[in-house]
């Protein structure tokens, strides 16, 4: 099975996680979150990721999705995920928004694990969105 498991600092990881459930479904067990909490120590975080992913075996696949590359929640999802030997089966993602997290959600079980990366940044674009205005104060 094809895991997506999101990390953050904070409760960024669970908001989307419940903004994901909305979209794509609730009670998933494929789709899991945790974040570092404030004035939590890297230990025990750690050790509710390693509850978190308790239930995944060797055979297992994950897509791991984190809110800043080299922050400490995504570097400690790492170890854990290497000790539970699941690192050459993931891949890893920092940066997560809304719409990477959908589009993880959506295309991991059809999409092999070494496309999965090129398959959800594809659709992770951020630009600005402009209204335009005919000079009239209208209600938006």
């Amino acid at each position: 099975m094809k895991y997506l498991v999101m990390v953050s600092h904070g409760k960024l990881a669970d908001g989307l996680h419940n903004a994901l459930e909305m979209l794509v479904g609730k009670d998933r067990t494929d789709i899991r979150s945790t974040g570092l909490e404030d004035g939590m120590g890297a230990d025990i975080y750690g050790e509710n990721l390693r509850k978190l992913l308790a239930d995944l075996r060797p055979e297992d696949q994950v897509v791991l999705l984190g809110d800043l590359i080299g922050g400490s929640p995504l570097t400690t999802a790492i170890g854990v995920i290497s000790d539970m030997g699941l690192l050459p089966s993931t891949v890893i993602i920092g940066g997560m928004n809304l719409p990477v997290a959908l589009n993880a959600a959506l295309s991991k079980d059809d999409t092999p694990l070494e496309e999965l990366v090129q398959t959800v940044l594809a659709g992770a674009e951020v630009r600005e969105f402009v209204v335009e205005q005919d000079g009239e104060d209208e209600d938006i």
